[in-house]
């Protein structure tokens, strides 16, 4: 992989990882069409991932501190709710990680027309969360949580999207628009950095094995930060303003690209 490749996907994770178009998809897509084998791709995956988490603390440090220093007051007020919700939201997905991690990257593994097909789906989901007029709720209750938590377990599949999933989710169980899309950025942080540091010790993470250059990492890495910044602040801008259909077009159109490149090639 060069650095002006490391440099795209970067940007494109960057981006993909908090739109919701499937950051998962995109990176396979890109794979695909760069001809990156799965070790290239799973080490520079895991990357440009960390980097998108970076991301997602220096945007929203605020909210990140607030419920750090709720979590260590022992109090059960509204922050130490929310910590609570978020670790609540992170368990299915963490029970995917353990127990089916080697058929989820099996997955990965298995061409283009998954993606598009999830990427379909996606377009579904946020076409329904469009429409949708749910009561609106003030907050995000335990119950919602965790139903938002089993849809980023889900979105582990390569092109359904995970913000996606989470907000549409959030947003059919009528929660707020703002308040559901930083309720999905702050509930992927750990899972994440999770399971780039299990990749790490696991010996998964490998830079001589996948030939990825150090330069090539960390252009990909700085890439996918700067775009990961940009991004997260637009689409908390975005949800807010109900923008989401224009997604669910774009999600139909690389889609449809995917599942006709798969059966033609």
């Amino acid at each position: 992989m060069s650095w002006i490749e490391a440099l795209v996907l970067g940007v494109v994770q960057g981006l993909t990882e908090f739109l919701p178009v499937s950051s998962s998809g995109h990176l396979t897509i890109g794979a695909e069409l760069l001809g990156m084998s799965g070790e290239e791709n799973l080490t520079f995956a895991v990357v440009v991932h960390a980097a998108t988490v970076l991301s997602t603390l220096v945007v929203l440090w605020s909210e990140v501190s607030f419920l750090f220093k709720s979590f260590f007051r022992f109090k059960w007020d509204e922050g130490m709710r929310m910590v609570c919700k978020i670790l609540l939201s992170m368990i299915p997905v963490g029970i995917v990680g353990v127990f089916f991690k080697d058929y989820v990257e099996a997955i990965f593994g298995s061409g283009l027309l998954i993606v598009g097909c999830c990427l379909l789906l996606t377009a579904v989901l946020l076409t329904f969360s469009h429409y949708a007029k749910p009561r609106q709720k003030e907050t995000i209750s335990f119950r919602d949580a965790f139903i938002i938590g089993l849809a980023q377990a889900c979105a582990v599949l390569p092109g359904l999207s995970r913000s996606g999933s989470t907000i549409a989710t959030g947003l059919l169980l009528g929660n707020k628009k703002e308040l559901v899309a930083k309720f999905s950025f702050l509930m992927v942080i750990i899972p994440i950095l999770g399971e780039a540091f299990l990749s790490l010790v696991g010996g998964e993470f490998s830079m001589e094995a996948s030939g990825i250059s150090s330069e090539a990492l960390i252009t990909g890495f700085l890439a996918a930060f700067i775009s990961g910044t940009i991004a997260c602040k637009w689409m908390i801008n975005l949800v807010s303003k109900g923008k989401l259909i224009y997604f669910a077009y774009y999600c139909v159109v690389v889609g449809l690209f995917a599942v006709i490149y798969s059966l033609m090639s």
